[in-house]
């Protein structure tokens, strides 16, 4: 089977991405399962490498038609002096994070590697002329492109996965956000990356209400009348095994989501609170409906234990184990459906074929 190669940004160099990321590659048999990529700088790694006394090695690289197979690469593509201000929000340490987010998304563009992880940025110190967005996400997908929809939100570990109607937004907004043809658009895009990144051949979609109990039949609200549950008929009629709206504090409560492939929610902190609660240290954020494989820890920069020592890195091994399994899932999915048999319809009464 042919190795990929993953990009890896090496996200805030003041937080705790060189850490995870030289942890991780400390175990030889990740080798075994791709090339790595990182951009980055090679001062930064090598300051974090000695602070840390970790012992894994990084070959510096100009590009990925150099990557040398068997070690940590390393692209420097920051400038070539980098103040480390360890655990600080800085400028100086979001437009490292972002040149390096940057060429990472132009190299891929240009087919130079498979799937990109990315370590964590701060969201207010990478902001720049350049980087007006709340997170990797949506500026993937401004510079990638992502055919008129918006890309899906994912968290996942074995157990669950749940994805967003709404992602970084003020509470007071996302209830006017929740309209039917929104909640239509995810769990389309949702189906769609259960069967083409996940191999699964008919998955099964739980729907999360807005409101308290469901809304206790518009007692509590209305968009589970006006605009989730129409979302979920339609969906039906397309096909989408989908059910609900579920009230989210019993679901959560009653593990109903072990029934399902896949959870959607309306707003962040409604699905990734108890997503987090589950799986802090293995659970890991993918982005859906990109032409691009993206995965990231779910963690943040984690200022807090920066140059301790103390970070676990497997949050980031997973990143790591999903992006390389999504991307070969998806060769497969497009191989087996490149050139689709024609559809023949059987009419019962006589039993003609028809196309």
């Amino acid at each position: 089977m042919e190795k990929l190669k993953i990009g890896i940004t090496h996200g805030d160099p003041n937080g705790i991405g060189y850490e995870i990321i030289f942890k991780a590659f400390a175990d030889p048999a990740m080798f075994d399962l791709c090339t790595p990529i990182i951009y980055g700088s090679p001062k930064v790694a090598s300051y974090h490498r000695k602070s840390l006394d970790l012992q894994t090695n990084f070959n510096t690289i100009s590009s990925p038609a150099e990557a040398v197979d068997g070690t940590l690469n390393l692209i420097h593509s920051t400038a070539d002096e980098v103040k480390i201000d360890l655990g600080q929000a800085t400028e100086e340490a979001g437009r490292a994070a972002y040149v390096a987010l940057e060429r990472a998304v132009k190299d891929w563009r240009s087919g130079q590697f498979d799937a990109l992880v990315t370590a964590p940025i701060n969201k207010h110190s990478i902001q720049n002329a350049s980087f007006r967005f709340p997170g990797h996400t949506e500026y993937i997908a401004n510079r990638i492109g992502h055919d008129g929809q918006e890309p899906l939100m994912m968290l996942m570990n074995e157990q669950l996965r749940v994805a967003l109607v709404t992602t970084h937004l003020p509470i007071s907004d996302v209830a006017r956000q929740v309209t039917e043809e929104r909640v239509l658009s995810r769990l389309r895009i949702l189906y769609a990356s259960l069967c083409r990144d996940f191999g699964i051949s008919n998955p099964r979609i739980a729907v999360l209400a807005l409101n308290p109990h469901a809304s206790d039949n518009g007692l509590l609200g209305t968009e589970e009348q006006t605009a989730i549950a129409p979302a979920i008929a339609k969906a039906e009629e397309e096909g989408i095994t989908t059910y609900g709206p579920f009230a989210a504090d019993g679901f959560f409560g009653t593990r109903a989501y072990e029934h399902y492939d896949a959870v959607l929610a309306m707003y962040h902190d409604q699905g990734l609170a108890p997503f987090k609660l589950m799986a802090m240290n293995e659970g890991i954020n993918f982005t859906a409906g990109l032409d691009m494989v993206r995965t990231s820890p779910d963690h943040g920069t984690g200022y807090d234990i920066a140059g301790q020592g103390v970070a676990d890195e497997n949050s980031f091994r997973q990143a790591i184990y999903a992006a390389i399994d999504i991307t070969r899932n998806r060769k497969a999915w497009d191989e087996a459906h490149v050139n689709p048999l024609e559809k023949l319809y059987v009419d019962k009464r006589d039993r003609s074929e028809r196309g």
